[in-house]
């Protein structure tokens, strides 16, 4: 990818409108390094299957042949693949992720689409991408782990070019009480059953999925966030609106 686009230089079931903080964000972190070997086997499990139906409805018709992607958060890479499929292969993508060791399967993950992929470690909070570069910028499962998350969606606004879409697919926190207490009670008691089954005691780590939970905005909370940077938010719900699928638009 070209030099150009880098810049030079638990509680309760309330919502925090700040993200992780800097003291929780490294407990989560360690925990995702964790679980890199059986991340996409338990992911799935957990979502029930619908992880993939998420991530392609958010960004059909958001991912354009000729677009500059970056992969926020990007894991193995999941969201890039379905981006990658939606311009017909004919799309660049930064792929960027607090943790190496995500970064390190990917290339395997991508067989034959190594030219259009790029890869940079760093967090949210302080991008290395100058202004208006990226066409779309993609959080799939990840902005919840924000350690700032109004600075997070403040940068990923600013990388964007006008028009630039953000598209995130994510938990949700329902502004409703007993739905949300569904969700909560499905990731405190329930999850990590489901999540050891499919990966047996390594699995049983997601159960840290339940705190960022708590520590997530409801979902009108983080509509309105990204109301107050962006001019246009389209915000889908699904299962009990425990997931969300969003896409903003600068």
């Amino acid at each position: 990818m070209p030099s150009a686009i880098y810049n030079n230089g638990g509680g309760h079931f309330c919502s925090n409108l700040s993200g992780l903080g800097s003291q929780y964000w490294p407990e989560v972190i360690e925990v995702l390094r964790s679980v890199v070997p059986v991340y996409n086997k338990v992911n799935r499990v957990i979502s029930l299957g619908k992880d993939e139906e998420y991530r392609k409805h958010a960004i059909k018709e958001r991912v354009m042949p000729g677009n500059l992607v970056l992969d926020a958060g990007s894991g193995f890479g999941n969201m890039s693949r379905v981006a990658l499929a939606e311009a017909g292969g004919n799309a660049r993508v930064v792929m960027y992720d607090p943790l190496p060791e995500m970064l390190a399967n990917t290339r395997s993950f991508f067989a034959g689409a190594h030219q259009q992929l790029s890869l940079s470690s760093g967090i949210f909070e302080h991008m290395p991408f100058k202004d208006n570069t990226f066409d779309a910028v993609l959080c799939g499962y990840s902005l919840r782990d924000a350690i700032d998350l109004k600075k997070a969606i403040a940068e990923m606004h600013r990388v964007l070019v006008p028009g630039g879409r953000l598209i995130i697919v994510d938990l949700g926190k329902p502004d409703g009480t007993f739905k949300r207490w569904m969700v909560a009670t499905y990731l405190k008691h329930f999850l990590g059953i489901f999540a050891y089954i499919a990966a047996g005691k390594p699995g049983l780590k997601f159960t840290t999925l339940y705190g960022t939970f708590l520590r997530w905005p409801k979902n009108s909370e983080l509509e309105a966030m990204l109301a107050e940077k962006f001019s246009k938010v389209v915000f889908d719900k699904g299962m009990l609106e425990g997931a969300i699928m969003v896409a903003a638009y600068k």
